[in-house]
């Protein structure tokens, strides 16, 4: 060990819990003010300033640890304790693994004749609401978000005496596994909660697509999403209370998607 240098792991800071949102690296900024607005607006990569021609060594390592971030978000598996935690079973699609996942979008969105059984087998048939959790591109967005939209989600549906069906979880799933769960389930309106593509300003975003009387090959324009839902976007228990409102109106209206009037 370096005389007088402590490497112990617990002393090396974390640089991603850093907020660059408000922090100016910027040696003399003409004006620090309009710059300080600028980074209220967007998480984006601004005022990061420059050694001579380069990004300054705190901006290149900040970007890397991003990167790292979101392909681990991507490649990792979601906690079983978290599903477990909000008392979920678990299906899985057509595809045999990760890497299968990322390469076989169609494979994400089928299921075998068994899954399909035990889907029907434990879950309530025909409900006004049919509601799953899909892992999709980011698992680390179900462990941040799916737990709060789903109790607010289904505490507000249940005031409002709509029907909720028997909600599970989805391994390796697309968008369009919410298609084939209500054809088996005959639900009224499916909601899958799912993660989104990480990008560099956050690896936890979660979104819902929602869909009424979601048919199998049906156009995509007739889903309804909620994106961004994530700490620093849409809070998940104030996305669950929006979705509820979303719900009614589907319900109501009997439409989603485009022909949905909100």
């Amino acid at each position: 060990m370096t005389e007088g240098v402590d490497f112990r792991e617990d002393n090396i800071e974390d640089i991603r819990e850093r907020n660059i949102q408000q922090e100016i690296f910027i040696s003399s900024p003409l004006d620090l003010k309009m710059i300080r607005a600028l980074k209220k607006t967007t998480p984006a990569r601004i005022a990061v300033g420059r050694s001579g021609p380069r990004y300054k060594t705190s901006t290149l390592l900040r970007f890397r640890a991003d990167h790292a971030a979101a392909r681990d978000s991507v490649i990792s598996k979601t906690d079983q304790r978290v599903i477990e935690g909000m008392n979920l079973f678990s299906v899985k699609t057509l595809c045999r693994d990760k890497e299968e996942y990322l390469t076989r979008p169609d494979l994400g969105r089928k299921f075998s004749e068994e899954t399909i059984s035990l889907i029907k087998e434990r879950c309530i048939y025909q409900p006004d609401v049919q509601i799953v959790v899909g892992d999709g591109l980011s698992s680390k967005s179900i462990e941040a978000n799916a737990r709060d939209v789903l109790l607010s989600l289904t505490a507000g549906l249940k005031l409002y005496e709509i029907s909720v069906g028997t909600p599970f979880f989805i391994k390796y799933a697309r968008v369009a596994a919410m298609d084939y769960i209500s054809e088996a389930l005959q639900a009224k309106v499916t909601c899958i909660l799912i993660g989104e593509r990480p990008g560099l300003a956050t690896a936890q975003s979660m979104s819902a697509y929602l869909a009424y009387e979601a048919k199998v090959g049906m156009v995509e324009n007739r889903r309804t999403v909620v994106s961004n839902i994530h700490q620093d976007g849409t809070p998940p228990v104030e996305a669950g209370a929006y979705l509820v409102s979303i719900i009614q109106q589907m319900l109501f209206q009997q439409a989603s998607g485009l022909e949905l009037q909100l």
